[in-house]
Order: structure tokens, then sequence, then C-alpha cells
């Protein structure tokens, strides 16, 4: 395990963070590859006041974190499928079975293709529809804001995020959409300023502009774009942040 440098870090005014966010432990899992780890580790810094736990892939136990995170990145430069190696490295036991203990799990585009590798989540990452990588903001609708991961967003609300990925065209066969659909599994679909949905708003050709899932208990979230580079006053905007502080207070 290791820790991010010293460096200037505005937080959040207190009462932005509850002033008892500092109780929440996260760690955030680092594979030869990722690139967002620290960009993961300021965003959760800034809103809980609190360094994250770096963990190296290679390391077997997890202390007693609140949240796992699985950030983005190319984990073993993505030679094989997105995240396939990944899924398979030490400390992904370790994040197996904590999650099924009930450990709230972010995964994040390529944090997310592990979560798929793993099936802590259904479905599959595919090539993105135009076979290209896509790198751009793109809006996002909350599905469901009654977890604890969106409890700040609110169902129907708008947010403002970029993607960075190569595949990220996530599929759900029918029986799989029906699930998630029926159990409000499906947490944000991309869509344009005002909210709609349709062809045009989906960057990537996901199944109904899918971009991002709750596992059955809503304990777990995988999501394709990049809310922690929404959170900085030098990002283009900050709509991120209420998704970070309702993690942060759900489980401080």
């Amino acid at each position: 395990m290791f820790t991010l440098p010293e460096a200037p870090l505005k937080r959040l005014p207190c009462e932005r963070r509850s002033c008892y966010s500092k109780n929440m432990k996260a760690s955030i899992i680092v594979f030869p590859g990722t690139n967002r780890e620290k960009d993961m580790a300021m965003a959760l810094e800034r809103v809980s006041g609190r360094k994250p736990q770096l963990v190296w892939h290679k390391e077997t136990d997890l202390g007693a974190p609140d949240l796992i995170v699985l950030p983005g990145g190319f984990s073993y430069g993505d030679y094989l499928r997105c995240g396939a190696m990944a899924a398979h490295s030490p400390i992904m036991r370790e994040v197996i079975d904590r999650a099924a203990k009930g450990t709230r799990v972010l995964g994040v585009c390529n944090g997310f293709q592990m979560l798929i590798e793993t099936r802590l989540l259904p479905g599959a990452l595919l090539r993105n529809k135009t076979l290209k990588f896509i790198c751009r903001q793109t809006n996002l609708r909350c599905e469901n804001g009654e977890t604890e991961f969106t409890r700040k967003l609110g169902k129907g609300s708008v947010i403002r995020v970029p993607v960075a990925h190569g595949e990220g065209n996530y599929f759900a066969n029918g029986e799989i959409l029906r699930e998630l659909e029926s159990e409000q599994r499906i947490a944000f679909r991309y869509c344009d300023e005002r909210g709609e949905t349709g062809s045009s708003a989906n960057p990537n050709g996901s199944t109904a502009n899918i971009a991002g899932i709750f596992n059955k208990r809503k304990t777990i979230l995988g999501m394709m774009p990049h809310p922690e580079n929404a959170v900085l006053t030098h990002h283009d905007n900050d709509s991120g942040l209420k998704l970070f502080e309702g993690i942060v207070e759900a489980l401080a």
C-alpha cells in the first residue's frame, strides 16, 4: 500500500463536507496502466477531507474500507479484453469477498469493465459503435436517485462529465435489460442537455443509452463516464461533486 505525495488541495467548506465525513475510509485499487487513481483520490479527498488509501493490485489485504474504488485507465495495457487481466489480480479476490459482504464498490471506466469481468455486474462492454476511442464531454441523466451513490443527485437530474474509452458500449440482452429496468438498477443514461435520450446522445452505442448500473443490492455502482473529472475548479464543471457528496455522507 502507498499514499499520494503531499500537495495543496482546496477542500470543500465544512458545511459541504457535513463535518463528519472524515470518518469514511476509501481504498482505491491501483493496477499497472491505471491513470485515474490520483484524480479519484483528489475528488474523494476534496469532499471528505480525508486522503484515500491507494492499494497496489498485488496486495491481498484491504484493511477495513467503507468504499472500494476501481479507477479508470488501461490496466495491463488492455491487451486482452479491457479489465479481463485485472479481474484476476490478487487483490480482486479480496474485492469480490468484500463486495459479497456488502462493502460499497465504485468502478469507473476500466473499473466498470473489471466489475463486468468478475461478474459482480451483469452484461458486457463492447467496442464503441464507431470502433474509435472516444474522449469528450457527455450528459448523464440519473435514473434512480434513491441509492447511497445517487442520493444527492435525484432522479431525472442531469450532470455533465467526460468519457474516455474505446470499449464502453454496454450490452445487455433482453432478459438482463428487463431485470435492470424492473429492479431500478440503471443508474445513469446518456442524454442531451435537456435530459432526452436517443441515438444522437449515445456516444458509444450502449443498449438503451445505459452509462452505469447497480448490482441487485445497489451496493455496487459501475459507470463508464468519469465523475472524478468534474469536481475541481479547473475542470469544465463540478457537476460530479454531488455524486461524491452523496457517497461520503451515506458512508460517514
